[in-house]
């Protein structure tokens, strides 16, 4: 076999049928590097691809990370860091100079480069900044100027934008002589004289148009323009609705500032889904390469929180002592109640965080979101009890009890759509996050309404043993 051969015959190895790195594959790196056999480890990981590189490091221990990047440090070039896990690749710029990171940063976008850059300790940025390119160095400190996870932190300056009164041939000599313009763009910006955007021409629509045509004849006027200080979430949302490749950023002025491409949005639109999933657990950030220290203060927060609630239910089971202690079989049936009504809640919650997050919930349809979800409380709550009613007399015989425990399953069910509906349109109406604090301030609700219906009911009904 010739040496030609050699890596392909490696690269139909190194991933399995999902395309993730093999275990083994991963040892044979490790164990390269622990025998000291620099070049053996250089030969395993060269036929790899920046993301897969990445993903190497991410696999591979904190401790072995230092010595992995020595060993193939020719190859950790700036696609790698780009596709890096974010604490992964602090680990590793940590180890890295000043120099060194500003030689990272002036080969990535301006993106990438601010996001490697903007968790640095604040002399080591100083440092980086002071070692980049004065172009290079102007655009980043205007990207950290904006707010974190704003559309002026995602953005890219390099573009290409050209004047209204061009022709398509105008453009086309621009864009063959101009050897310093970005590579990697879709279509062409076209500007006034105050560099405002009016309007945008495909690269198909300039390679198939005659180069006499004037650019203002084929250029579409209507386009989807980015304010720089709106949220990457909402950002995200406009590519998705109007279905963009890229879109134009522009500042308060109006004035054309930087370009925002569908890649970018593909890792927001992923980055946000699993956030709004992780804060609804409480569960933080919930990355595996997430320091100890952090995960614990983050999870810490929601525990003591949720048993504040606990307490708060458990107060709840306190009053109704006396009635527990004459009919002992109704500590067995409320866990019930209070565990379905707080199921209810759940769906419910991650149904209208889901409407809030993609817009699909607004002020203008939130009564009939309102009603939708009371409506589908009912059926549930009268499936439940009518269920649980035939299952809890079959097993204890009690008329009055299975009817009570109905009546509460009913109960609970429609107040877990209410609140489920309720408190999370109610804390993003306060500009509170509803996917950090509606689960604790809904199972709270179903927990102590489903105790109180359940105990309250079997009080009035006057069940004893």
């Amino acid at each position: 076999m010739s040496d030609t051969e050699l890596p392909e015959v490696e690269t139909e190895t190194e991933l399995d049928e999902d395309d993730r790195l093999r275990p083994e594959f991963v040892r044979a790196v490790l164990d390269a590097v622990e025998e000291g056999d620099v070049d053996a480890a250089r030969a395993l990981v060269e036929p790899l691809h920046p993301a897969d590189i990445a993903d190497l490091f991410e696999l591979v221990p904190q401790e072995q990370r230092g010595a992995l990047a020595h060993a193939v440090s020719d190859l950790l070039d700036a696609d790698v860091f780009a596709e890096m896990n974010d604490y992964v690749r602090e680990d590793l710029i940590d180890a890295l100079t000043p120099t060194e990171v500003a030689d990272l940063a002036a080969e990535l976008d301006t993106d990438d480069a601010v996001a490697i850059i903007e968790d640095m300790e604040p002399e080591d940025q100083r440092e980086v900044l002071r070692a980049l390119d004065p172009d290079d160095r102007a655009a980043i400190e205007e990207a950290l100027s904006y707010p974190e996870e704003s559309a002026g932190r995602l953005m890219q300056r390099d573009l290409v934008a050209v004047p209204e009164h061009w022709t398509v041939g105008d453009v086309l000599a621009y864009l063959h002589a101009d050897q310093e313009l970005t590579t990697d763009f879709w279509e062409v910006f076209v500007v006034d004289p105050g560099h405002r955007p009016v309007g945008t021409c495909a690269l198909s629509w300039i390679l198939r148009t005659p180069g006499w045509v004037p650019l203002a004849d084929v250029m579409a006027r209507e386009q989807t323009l980015i304010p720089v200080d709106m949220d990457q979430e909402e950002v995200a949302l406009r590519f998705q609705k109007y279905a963009l490749i890229s879109a134009a950023v522009v500042d308060g002025a109006g004035r054309l500032v930087g370009m925002i491409t569908v890649d970018d949005v593909v890792h927001i639109i992923q980055q946000e889904a699993g956030e709004d999933v992780l804060r609804l657990s409480g569960a933080g950030e919930g990355d595996i390469n997430e320091p100890i220290r952090l995960t614990v203060r983050t999870r810490i927060t929601w525990l003591v929180v949720n048993l504040g609630a606990t307490l708060l239910s458990a107060s709840v089971v306190g009053l109704f002592q006396g009635e527990i202690a004459r009919f002992a079989l109704l500590a067995a049936l409320m866990p019930i109640v209070s565990a379905l009504g707080g199921n209810a809640g759940t769906q419910t919650l991650a149904v209208v965080v889901r409407a809030l997050a993609t817009n699909q919930l607004t002020s203008s349809n939130t009564m009939r979101m309102l009603v939708r979800e009371f409506r589908i409380a009912a059926c549930n709550g009268a499936a439940l009890g009518a269920v649980g009613a035939l299952g809890s007399y079959v097993l204890i015989g009690n008329e009055q009890l299975s009817l009570v425990f109905a009546l509460a399953m009913m109960i609970n069910s429609l107040v877990a759509g209410l609140v489920g509906v309720i408190v999370p349109v109610a804390l993003d109406k306060a500009n509170v996050d509803p996917a950090v604090s509606s689960a604790v301030f809904v199972t709270t609700a179903t927990d102590v309404m489903g105790f109180f219906s359940f105990l309250g009911l079997a009080s009035l009904w006057g069940l004893s043993g």
